[in-house]
């Protein structure tokens, strides 16, 4: 009988851990998870009497939430609403929708997340309403409205990094729209505001900076490139190629030449600086090929190529595929082909380079504000990995200073500070060009790291080049950024 008992015990206490195991997993670990589910509609009746949290930059909240007189409670307001529509989203309780950070933050700015606990019991105990929590973001306020001013009138987008610690000081994505109209607790009203921006063909619900339909990334592949072959140990900013006027890519009867039509430079050959510096195609199509698809994968990757990031907004990944053959592979030397590239990629490729070939995971949010400002979480700075010895680092930087300084990329130029940058300038067949510029600033002491995309050729057709109209755009926000 005692065998019998101990047994049943046995059995008994198994059960009961199973039991303590699973509702201490549902109510810690996925607590969030489960509360933020689209599908608790518990949840979301009961953040309708909750003031949702502000989001912050520079101490200026950038949303907030005022008193309405319906059954919501609360309405979500943004102000310069369409220069930060792409980083805050909108939040509409009359939809149940939201976007960007409203929805990526949710638990925090709801007040409805497991860190939000302890701040229930005390709106118990004294009874006072709860509130969300503030999050602040890591924009810099300058930097986003240079790049916000600088691209109107033009589809395109701007990100700026800060490359020693991942830090995003700037997003923007062009044509905006304003938040407000999608904020709205008329439901007819905000569907309608909604259905005409989604028509729009110039598609300004598209967060361009991190997502949407993805482009080529020009010459400003060149870089990545460059990298690879130096960090063979086979190959020299002074190593050569040979410098015809036209190359056919190996195995096919296509040929591809320089922008301009002629040689890169006089010589019978070129160095892979040069090559850099005056934004040579032909060149680099020839390195690419004597490297060979899987050496440059490989080094996009390290730069973060073929993987999302959520900053906590999800990216697109960009893209170079494997098993490319040579004609491919020599196109994507120069950055055409099929390698695709999001502004946030090709940032993340010239902060890498700026910060000695470490590359930093971006990040947007740096600290969640409870409602006696006491700092509820913070964000760390945390690396991606290292994508080069930091003299490989300087071997690239020293090339993308000379393009700005007397190449291909002076539009950049800035009296006084050494700028380190690449243009861009891809053909989409007979479409107008994809303009791009990515650098960093100062060269010899980084602070920001800036990629700017223009579409359609900045309204110039194929008249346009990433030197005459993105590279000024990255100069306006580098100088918003060190306060020129």
């Amino acid at each position: 009988m005692t065998k019998e008992l101990r047994r049943l015990s046995i059995v008994m206490l198994f059960m009961f851990i199973s039991l303590f195991a699973a509702t201490s997993w549902i109510q810690v670990v996925e607590a969030d998870a489960l509360g933020q589910d689209p599908n608790n509609r518990r949840t979301l009746l009961d953040s309708y009497e909750i003031q949702r949290g502000s989001i912050i930059v520079d101490d200026v909240a950038i949303a907030s939430s005022t008193p309405s007189d319906d059954r919501y409670q609360f309405q979500r307001v943004y102000t310069d609403a369409a220069m930060w529509a792409p980083v805050t989203g909108y939040f509409n309780p009359a939809l149940q929708s939201a976007t960007g950070i409203e929805r990526a933050m949710n638990a925090d700015l709801s007040g409805t997340g497991s860190s939000a606990f302890f701040a229930e019991i005390e709106r118990i105990l004294s009874g006072q309403p709860q509130r969300g929590f503030s999050v602040e973001l890591s924009l810099d306020t300058a930097a986003q409205r240079a790049a916000y001013e600088g691209l109107q009138g033009l589809n395109g987008a701007v990100i700026a990094i800060e490359p020693k610690t991942g830090r995003i000081l700037a997003m923007v994505s062009t044509p905006g729209f304003d938040t407000n109209l999608l904020a709205t607790h008329d439901a007819d009203a905000a569907n309608a505001a909604y259905d005409q921006l989604d028509e729009d063909s110039t598609k300004p619900l598209s967060n361009r900076a991190i997502a949407g339909d993805l482009n080529p990334p020009g010459s400003t592949f060149k870089l990545v490139v460059a990298a690879a072959a130096y960090a063979s140990g086979d190959w020299t900013p002074s190593s050569t190629l040979p410098n015809p006027a036209r190359y056919q890519l190996p195995g096919s009867s296509n040929t591809v030449a320089n922008a301009w039509g002629g040689t890169c430079g006089s010589g019978a050959t070129v160095t892979i600086s040069e090559a850099i510096r005056l934004s040579c195609n032909i060149p680099m199509a020839e390195l690419a090929v004597q490297l060979g698809d899987d050496a440059i994968r490989e080094m996009a990757e390290k730069f973060g190529f073929n993987q999302s990031f959520a900053t906590p907004l999800e990216s697109t990944p960009s893209s170079y595929p494997r098993g490319l053959n040579d004609p491919q592979t020599a196109l994507t030397g120069f950055g055409q082909g099929q390698v695709t590239a999001t502004p946030l990629q090709m940032a993340m490729v010239a902060a890498g380079i700026a910060n000695d070939g470490v590359v930093m995971n971006p990040r947007l949010v740096d600290t969640v504000i409870g409602n006696d400002l006491s700092v509820v979480r913070a964000f760390d700075d945390s690396e991606f990995g290292r994508a080069l010895e930091p003299e490989v680092a300087d071997q690239v930087t020293a090339s993308m200073v000379a393009s700005v300084s007397n190449g291909a990329a002076q539009g950049a130029r800035i009296d006084g500070v050494d700028v380190a940058g690449k243009t861009g300038t891809t053909e989409n067949d007979n479409n107008p060009y994809t303009l791009w510029f990515t650098g960093f600033a100062p060269a010899d002491d980084p602070e920001v790291a800036v990629t700017v995309l223009v579409e359609d050729g900045g309204g110039q057709g194929q008249s346009g080049s990433g030197d005459t109209i993105a590279a000024p755009i990255a100069k306006k926000v580098i100088e918003a950024v060190l306060g020129r």
